[in-house]
């Protein structure tokens, strides 16, 4: 991809987190589960492909090389030059994205942020991050033109729109109790979203709900990629505890038979 591709990609996306005016992160709102699997190498190569063709232009992941996501992912040196290097960087490197910060903050306001951690940093983890990327709608009062009912007053553009289509949100007023459970927009309760036939994505509801899956599980890895191997190893010193106790406790049994 060339340099101006690059740019060009990051002024249509990026915007991303400008400061000032973004509200509290969707406070209430009951997630849906991501259901992420990190065990699943086919949904993390997925992710990964889905993140450097749509986020990896403005938002980096610092904390992760190209390298180390070759090996967990299993995919080769050549597979992820070809395919998931956009940048001059090298296959040892920091995943970095090619947009300069200090431009980035004189176009936007502020450098769009770094990705690393964004699937720990919130209490609902990956489930937020997927529920995330489900609920853009169109809000023309927006800057960007969207709205986001999981993180009100995003300023990130809805980068996958043309993969969900342009969803409008369906409204009531609020309860007497005030709960929302799909988040607020224009002062009242989101009850759905609807997609008209000439704004429809190039994808199923299904298909985007995999997209958004497999991209919440790339970062969901990308925030710790150890825990699949942690929890592995995790089993098995469950195992081996169960084990060790009911030898102590038959040893327990013969060493206390004469005592008594």
């Amino acid at each position: 991809m060339t340099k101006t591709a690059t740019i060009f990609r990051a002024l249509v996306a990026a915007a991303a987190f400008a400061a000032g005016n973004v509200s509290a992160a969707g406070a209430g709102i009951e997630m849906e589960s991501a259901q992420v699997d990190l065990g699943n190498k086919g949904s993390l190569q997925r992710g990964a492909a889905l993140y450097m063709s749509y986020c990896s232009a403005c938002h980096s992941l610092g904390y992760m090389r190209y390298s180390r996501m070759a090996e967990d992912l299993g995919l080769t040196e050549e597979e992820v030059t070809k395919n998931l290097m956009f940048t001059d960087a090298k296959f040892g490197e920091s995943m970095n994205t090619g947009l300069d910060p200090k431009q980035a903050a004189a176009w936007f306001g502020k450098a769009p942020p770094d990705l690393s951690l964004i699937a720990r940093r919130k209490a609902e983890g990956a489930d937020w991050v997927y529920n995330y990327m489900k609920t853009f709608y169109v809000d023309e009062s927006r800057p960007m033109g969207w709205n986001n009912a999981v993180f009100p007053g995003a300023s990130m553009p809805h980068v996958l729109w043309e993969l969900q289509g342009s969803q409008h949100v369906l409204t009531e007023p609020k309860h007497k109790d005030g709960h929302c459970p799909k988040g607020e927009a224009f002062g009242q309760c989101i009850t759905g979203y609807s997609i008209p036939e000439h704004k429809k994505g190039s994808l199923s509801p299904e298909e985007y709900d995999q997209v958004a899956r497999d991209l919440t599980a790339f970062l969901a890895y990308v925030g710790e990629p150890s825990a699949s191997k942690r929890e592995s190893i995790g089993v098995w010193a469950v195992l081996f505890l169960a084990l060790f106790t009911l030898l102590a406790y038959f040893l327990k049994q013969e060493y206390w038979r004469d005592v008594h």
